[in-house]
């Protein structure tokens, strides 16, 4: 039985056939979206926790009557405004549904102004009601998010705000990001914010499966679809069916698993090999790459038409380098976690050892300073790959203000190479005040010319 349409507004119950329809008019004339039913079996069921609609129901009906369906759906929603209707005899029972938790009651005969009174107040109410559930779950996504994508950076506060954002819209999602950037972690976000947590999260590295298996693995197969397919797989779309699938390594598709998975994408159902049924779907697809899809479309390496398919909403991981200021909280929290759970004191970063994080330059991104972390929590050497080749403590040359100083100059420098036309530009994209940046651009000679201002 398929849930109330989203857009009803009121959910009208009564087996009087002559009054539902009068009913039905009245709020139909007053410009409120009516759905009517003759019994109340199976109305629970059929509401969605956050519908944002009122239930008007005679008390007495044959089967389920209207005591029952109040205690129904305030097992379901507590907050559901539910309106009864009462003959005269009946009062004392709608004052007892009252106590119950009923929203209001109407009694035979009623005018038409008190039913359209009582349901746009009841309306109003159930506004309010799910205004504030989204501002509470607002705050512990917020939270939540804070715990995950963790940094207080310029690009990772835009980046969570993005997550924020796509996670209430049932969209596929393409995530652009280098190797060890976290895009399964923002993948995961993605589908615990969204109305599809209660689903299964099926996660699949494409560029991890051998060529003769990646078919059957997303798709399925039937039995005698191939040697040895002896009895009916599911693939992983399939499996994924109410919840989210998170495709990574997407550019290492073959030709023809773009085409199968663009016809999936286009019409949401899926054939599995050697099966003639079409079974639908019901998921959001999550695709991650590390490479520029626009460019391997160009050059023939990817198709066009699946990419500009994917493209609806790309969503890019900054990698670890464009976002120095998150590196030594990062770090941190990795090397707590690792020494909880080994078991460990945690120790303290020298200053040393502070430097040598910032002046890194993270190719493995935030996989590799989890590495860090955990051999720094265990008493191990960073063991970081430095520019000559060799891993190694921080130790003589420079001194550590000199080296500090020159880390600080070459990022800001990189990030002037990116083009910034203003000043103002330039410092947000650091996360520095401008007068902050001024001045640190005077004390290594570094000059945006005619753009300063």
């Amino acid at each position: 039985m398929s849930a109330i349409d989203a857009d009803t507004q009121v959910l009208l119950i009564d087996d009087d056939e002559h009054l539902r329809l009068a009913l039905a008019q009245t709020l139909d004339l007053a410009g409120l979206r009516v759905a009517t039913l003759a019994d109340a079996r199976g109305v629970a069921e059929r509401i969605e926790p956050d519908w944002p609609g009122v239930v008007v129901s005679d008390i007495r009906m044959p089967g389920v009557d209207g005591l029952h369906l109040l205690q129904q759906l305030r097992e379901r929603d507590a907050e559901l405004p539910v309106l009864l209707i009462t003959g005269h005899g009946d009062v004392p029972l709608a004052v007892q549904a009252m106590r119950a938790g009923a929203y209001d009651f109407l009694e035979k005969p009623f005018a038409s102004e008190a039913l359209l009174d009582g349901v746009r107040r009841a309306l109003e109410l159930r506004r309010l009601v799910l205004e504030n559930r989204s501002l509470r779950l607002a705050l512990a996504d917020r939270s939540e998010l804070g715990a995950r994508l963790i940094g207080q950076s310029a690009p990772m506060l835009r980046l969570r705000e993005q997550v924020g954002a796509l996670a209430a819209i049932n969209t596929d999602v393409l995530i652009l990001g280098e190797t060890g950037a976290g895009k399964e972690v923002v993948a995961r976000a993605l589908h615990d914010l969204s109305a599809r947590r209660k689903g299964p999260f099926v996660a699949i590295n494409a560029g991890a499966l051998a060529e003769s298996v990646v078919e059957s693995e997303l798709f399925g197969h039937e039995p005698g679809a191939f040697t040895g397919a002896q009895k009916r797989r599911i693939g992983k779309f399939e499996f994924a069916n109410g919840g989210t699938l998170f495709l990574d390594e997407i550019e290492s598709m073959s030709p023809d698993v773009q085409v199968k998975l663009l016809r999936l994408l286009q019409e949401r159902v899926v054939e599995r090999l050697g099966g003639n049924q079409l079974v639908p779907l019901d998921i959001r697809v999550i695709a991650a790459t590390k490479e520029d899809l626009r460019v391997a479309a160009d050059q023939g390496r990817f198709r066009a038409d699946l990419y500009y398919r994917l493209n609806v909403a790309p969503l890019r991981i900054p990698p670890l380098r464009e976002r120095d200021a998150d590196i030594l909280l990062l770090f941190q929290h990795h090397a707590e976690a690792a020494a909880e759970r080994h078991g460990l004191p945690i120790r303290e970063l020298q200053a040393g050892q502070r430097a040598q994080l910032l002046s890194h330059a993270w190719p493995g991104n935030v996989r590799e300073l989890q590495n860090a972390a955990e051999r720094f929590a265990m008493g191990l050497e960073l063991g970081l790959d430095l520019p000559g080749g060799e891993a190694e403590p921080y130790a003589g040359g420079q001194s550590l203000g000199e080296r500090v100083d020159a880390y600080e100059k070459a990022l800001i420098a990189a990030e002037m190479a990116k083009g910034h036309g203003s000043l103002r530009s330039l410092a947000e994209a650091l996360g520095l005040p401008r007068k902050t940046l001024h001045d640190r651009m005077r004390k290594h000679g570094l000059d945006m010319g005619a753009d300063e201002d």
